[in-house]
């Protein structure tokens, strides 16, 4: 399946997703907020692939969106109320876009190296691990073109670097560098370069895939759970998963494993 600015790589059990459109610095175009969505299902239909990386080609991950996408943002319709409409459902359309990552089945791993600024920040706060090279810097830069973020962020940030940096972010739309990006917990860790960024998440990537498909996507669903739910409410939901999921073949290689003293070889079922 061929992309105009989204690649899609795959090796053994982890895909990486590229944002490529290197010579505008990845900015997301319209095409690119459409074709996340049909590429991610792409690599959720191929059952040997575990894990997700994603990552943007040349200079950096993304300085945002393109501004052709907020000039198809005016207002259009007969009446007031149409164009609202029709505003409405392109602001849910593109949300859409980040969303696929934190619904998706499969761990997601952002690599983030150069700029990560606006649309980006909606993209890597949707996904469960974050790693960045130290030239990245982060910004919600929203804020400065005088738009309030819409897209995600300002769902998902506070739950990652809770609300006071979220707050700062968002109210100053100033840039924050990948030595405080670690600080505040956005992302795990920062790397020399580019290449030890993606080696590292690669690395990561593998380590996580080796485990059981099954229980990664179980912890991903018991994390996302947790969310709304009172530590009671939490706890039943991951009892009646468990329930469903618990007694696997995957548990009984890992048990065989262990008496044989050898690595197991998990298939997800």
């Amino acid at each position: 399946m061929g992309f105009e600015h989204v690649d899609i790589e795959k090796e053994g059990a982890v895909a990486t997703l590229w944002l490529d459109r290197p010579e505008k610095m990845n900015a997301m175009s319209i095409d690119i907020w459409a074709d996340i969505p049909t590429a991610m299902a792409s690599i959720e239909s191929d059952e040997d692939i575990r894990v997700v990386v994603l990552a943007g080609r040349g200079p950096c991950f993304t300085v945002g969106v393109d501004i052709g996408v907020l000039a198809q943002l005016a207002p259009s319709g007969p009446s007031q109320a149409i164009s609202n409409r029709n505003l409405y459902e392109k602001i849910r359309e593109l949300q859409q876009t980040a969303s696929v990552f934190a619904d998706s089945r499969l761990p997601v791993i952002a690599a983030v190296h150069g700029y990560c600024l606006g649309a980006g920040m909606d993209l890597i706060t949707a996904c469960d691990i974050r790693l960045c090279s130290d030239d990245a810097i982060f910004s919600v830069r929203e804020t400065k073109m005088g738009l309030v973020a819409d897209i995600g962020t300002l769902q998902r940030l506070p739950e990652i670097i809770g609300a006071g940096h979220t707050a700062e972010m968002a109210l100053t739309g100033a840039d924050f560098d990948a030595s405080h990006a670690v600080k505040i917990g956005l992302c795990n860790e920062t790397l020399p370069d580019q290449e030890a960024l993606m080696k590292r998440a690669g690395d990561l990537a593998g380590s996580i895939a080796s485990n059981s498909p099954l229980v990664a996507q179980g912890i991903k669903r018991v994390l996302a759970a947790n969310r709304a739910r009172t530590v009671d409410e939490a706890l039943d939901f991951v009892a009646q998963w468990n329930t469903s999921y618990l007694i696997s073949n995957d548990l009984m290689e890992a048990i065989s494993a262990f008496g044989e003293k050898r690595e197991p070889e998990f298939k997800g079922e």
